[in-house]
């Protein structure tokens, strides 16, 4: 795994080119591009998505090379509720998170307020994850740190000092922050697909689980 390096080299980040960044650190998990053709069904992009691990799909034109089109997780699930009245309904979308067995309830990772940022970077790219719960010192989900935030330190150049804790990286949030979205692992699928999509959020948080 490619380590997150020393403030000294962020504080120089401005400098670098996303060229060089990618020979630096991602040499060692690199993978071709994943892309997929406008003809192909939703089916398909939905299955490159989970099995390639992936949050986002390019739709190319098989003749140009041009980029059309940027597939999301969000996306999708946005179309499939607009248009769900329209198309037979899975009986397991009645069915709850519990019985389906969708989440994660063990090893989850996560933060504190008090947590430097630079552990925070640090576990992102460990764990390949996108979003970290922030915990306080009662075992309560209080904020989401994301990777989203950490554009915004990028942006505002105020990544100098990475030793910072979060509670004080996320005053420089550019957005307003409307609360951590939860729910229960006894709710139904097709209630956690319409907060996921109303919320416009990519988890889903429970006291004692991150469901992704």
């Amino acid at each position: 795994m490619p380590i997150i390096p020393n403030s000294t080299i962020w504080s120089q980040a401005e400098e670098h080119k996303i060229e060089t960044w990618r020979e630096l650190y991602l040499q060692e998990t690199f993978k071709p591009l994943v892309n997929i053709s406008p003809d192909a069904s939703l089916f398909d992009a939905v299955y490159s998505l989970i099995k390639n691990k992936i949050h986002r799909l390019p739709v190319i034109d098989p003749v140009s090379g041009n980029a059309l089109y940027i597939l999301t997780h969000k996306r999708i699930l946005k179309f499939l509720q607009l248009f769900v009245s329209e198309m037979p309904k899975p009986a397991f979308m009645k069915q709850n998170l519990d019985e389906l067995g969708i989440g994660t309830y063990h090893n989850i990772a996560f933060i504190h307020p008090d947590t430097p940022i630079i552990k925070a970077l640090n576990i992102f790219v460990e764990r390949r994850i996108s979003a970290l719960p922030v915990v306080d010192e009662s075992g309560k989900v209080v904020d989401i740190y994301s990777k989203f935030d950490v554009i915004n330190l990028a942006a505002e150049k105020t990544y100098n000092n990475l030793d910072i804790t979060v509670t004080q990286a996320l005053q420089h949030r550019s957005q307003y922050f409307e609360g951590v979205v939860k729910c229960s692992k006894l709710e139904t699928l097709e209630t956690i697909v319409d907060r996921i999509v109303r919320a416009e959020v990519h988890q889903l948080v429970g006291q004692k689980q991150l469901v992704q």
